[in-house]
């Protein structure tokens, strides 16, 4: 908790010194009742108002009125309007009349009585005058039960709304009396003795709240010596301390500020300036740190600095609104300029991007033609953008990255390139071009391999994974089905580019059918040209891997469906011709049904040659 606010104290005030203050008032204000109040009435009033007043002289009775009496408290707050309007008939017409002097004192001892009471409610009342119950509370109303306090002297207090909580009943009964007491005060001549204490007050309890929070005035020494890995958490818990903040505590102290000086447009704002100010400077000094921090890239940062800005960007109406006269303007022009540095860091970490991947030089090929670490970091990194879709798009929109459109439209065709009003068009776009710049690396890492297959191999596994990812994540929402059956059929395309590449030796090894009979030494030609065909495909295709299980058994059926009944019709015409050479089994080392079985094994990144136990349930299409 905070400590425990040091007390106002009310000095006397001279008699010259309120009588300025009246005639100041009275200057601006001129009251009609200069014009109907007789001298007579008016140091009646005087005379009347002197037994109430300094019944609750201070010095004399230190119970507090208002929660002691409400009723007595509306007939004292009466009394020291009514001795108000008479100083200013006595200031205008009679300022050598006795009556004032004594009328002076009798002010000076309502405002004293009014000062300790504004600074004992508001000490006292810590939990109804909450930021957050005020933030939250709808029945703020500009009226008070003191409204009509001149007017009707048989007015009751007014009953809070049935429809609030209790809490929300005593928060605008509080906010009443403060509302009341500082109209007075202020009206009188007293607005600085009342704001005193407000300010060292509520300053306190905004001070305390942002310590709760987490926040705390930052070094910028301390904080470039900070290690980005302690600065994530720091992050972290600045949004949500942001949020807070911003809608609760700086925006319930607004509301409350506004309401209790509304008569003093002033007063309000040097107010809410001295409680608010520093702590706001305070509270949005990290994100323009941070911003700064990040003059040289780090792509892998970006997600921490577009949490950063999305937090802001979304708090910026309530910032606007907050903090929207002169003498606070500094908390909003620090917040916009870290939302713009940030927006900067941003757009440095994206080119970062793209020129990595436009760079990436290793020469390392993966084994099996398998998934590259370069496939897998970069659609990590694409799928977490697209999570940002609506940050990207405020920044893209401003500050567009150079992209080749026009490759991207030859590349493929789709309902993010043909509307430019949708939502999110600059990002979708940008993000099928970071696919594309990735694809085109793809094909250049493709050819390092010296067999053909497995380039067509090593494209098949890779742009699976780009595409899985895509469906997977809300990549599909921005680039869409269209893209999605684009890729999908250059990936049929690599798929049979690669069965033709791998296994071309072993389809032509197996004679046409629309040849004439095999001669016995023909036939085992070809029976020798099979087997060692099939056992090199074998060997190097064993060694392979296919990662997606959809596809590793798609491509499996589709070899076997081209290979297995063609090789069972030339198996079952000719080996009766070659049955009994001598070392059958050396000439004939497969049958079809081993054939099966060889082909299950295969796309597993093995490549050992043996039989095996489990079979594909393929069709072969023939007796």
């Amino acid at each position: 908790m905070a400590k425990q606010a040091k007390r106002v104290t009310f000095s006397p005030t001279s008699p010259k010194s309120i009588i300025s203050s009246i005639s100041s008032f009275t200057s601006l204000s001129p009251s009609p009742l200069n014009k109907t109040y007789s001298q007579s009435m008016v140091e009646e009033t005087v005379e009347s108002t002197e037994t109430i007043i300094k019944k609750w002289d201070p010095n004399t009775n230190t119970i507090f009125l208002f929660s002691h009496s409400r009723k007595e408290a509306k007939e004292f707050i009466r009394c020291v309007r009514d001795l108000r309007r008479a100083m200013q008939y006595l200031v205008s017409q009679n300022s050598q009349s006795p009556k004032l002097v004594l009328a002076h004192s009798l002010m000076h001892i309502g405002m004293s009585r009014l000062g300790k009471e504004f600074f004992q409610i508001l000490s006292s009342n810590r939990d109804q005058l909450d930021p957050e119950s005020v933030s939250g509370d709808s029945s703020i109303s500009s009226n008070s039960e003191f409204e009509d306090v001149i007017q009707s002297d048989d007015d009751e207090l007014e009953k809070a709304g049935e429809s609030i909580s209790e809490v929300e009943k005593a928060s605008s009964l509080v906010m009443s009396d403060l509302k009341i007491i500082a109209e007075t005060m202020i009206s009188c001549g007293y607005g600085k003795e009342c704001i005193k204490s407000y300010k060292m007050i509520r300053k306190s309890i905004v001070d305390e709240g942002l310590h709760l929070l987490g926040i705390q005035k930052c070094k910028i020494s301390l904080f470039n010596r900070t290690d980005w890995i302690m600065l994530e958490p720091m992050i972290k818990n600045w949004i949500k301390a942001a949020k807070i903040g911003v809608t609760t505590l700086f925006k319930g102290e607004k509301l409350l500020c506004d309401h209790v000086f509304s008569s003093s447009t002033t007063l309000r704002d040097s107010c809410f300036y001295e409680i608010a100010n520093e702590a706001g400077l305070n509270l949005f000094s990290l994100p323009e740190l941070v911003a700064y921090k990040e003059k040289k890239p780090h792509p892998e940062r970006i997600f921490k600095l577009m949490d950063l800005y999305a937090a802001i960007s979304d708090l910026r109406p309530e910032i606007e609104q907050i903090f929207n006269f002169d003498s606070v303007a500094d908390v909003k022009t620090l917040a916009l300029s870290s939302l713009k540095k940030l927006k900067n860091s941003i757009h440095m970490c994206l080119k970062e991007f793209e020129s990595t991947i436009q760079k990436d030089s290793s020469k390392a090929l993966t084994p099996g033609g398998g998934i590259h670490k370069l496939t897998q970091t970069t659609m990590s990194f694409i799928s977490s953008l697209s999570e940002y879709s609506r940050v990207l798009s405020e920044i893209l929109a401003e500050n567009p990255l150079k992209i080749n459109t026009r490759l991207v439209e030859s590349y493929f065709t789709a309902p993010i390139l043909e509307d430019e009003h949708v939502n999110h068009h600059s990002t979708s776009v940008y993000l099928a071009w970071l696919i594309l710049v990735f694809l085109c690396k793809l094909d250049i890492k493709s050819e390092s391999y010296k067999d053909v297959s497995l380039s067509y191999l090593f494209l098949v596994n890779n742009i699976q994974f780009v595409v899985d990812t895509v469906r997977s994540t809300h990549l599909r929402n921005l680039l869409g089905d269209d893209w999605l059956t684009k890729h999908e059929a250059k990936l049929r395309s690599y798929t049979t580019n690669y069965e033709n590449a791998a296994w071309a030796n072993v389809f032509s090894s197996i004679p046409a059918k629309n040849n004439t009979t095999l001669s016995p030494d023909q036939a085992k030609t070809h029976f020798k040209r099979f087997h060692v065909a099939f056992e090199e495909a074998y060997m190097r295709q064993s060694s392979c891997v296919i990662h997606d299980v959809k596809l590793r058994d798609e491509l499996k059926v589709s070899i076997a469906r081209k290979l297995v009944p063609e090789y069972k019709e030339f198996y079952e015409k000719y080996f009766p011709m070659v049955r009994e050479e001598r070392n059958i089994e050396m000439l004939v080392r497969f049958k079809p049904d081993n054939l099966e079985n060889y082909l299950s094994d295969i796309f597993h990144g093995t490549s050992e040659l043996s039989d095996s136990s489990s079979s594909l349930c393929i069709p072969l299409g023939c007796g």
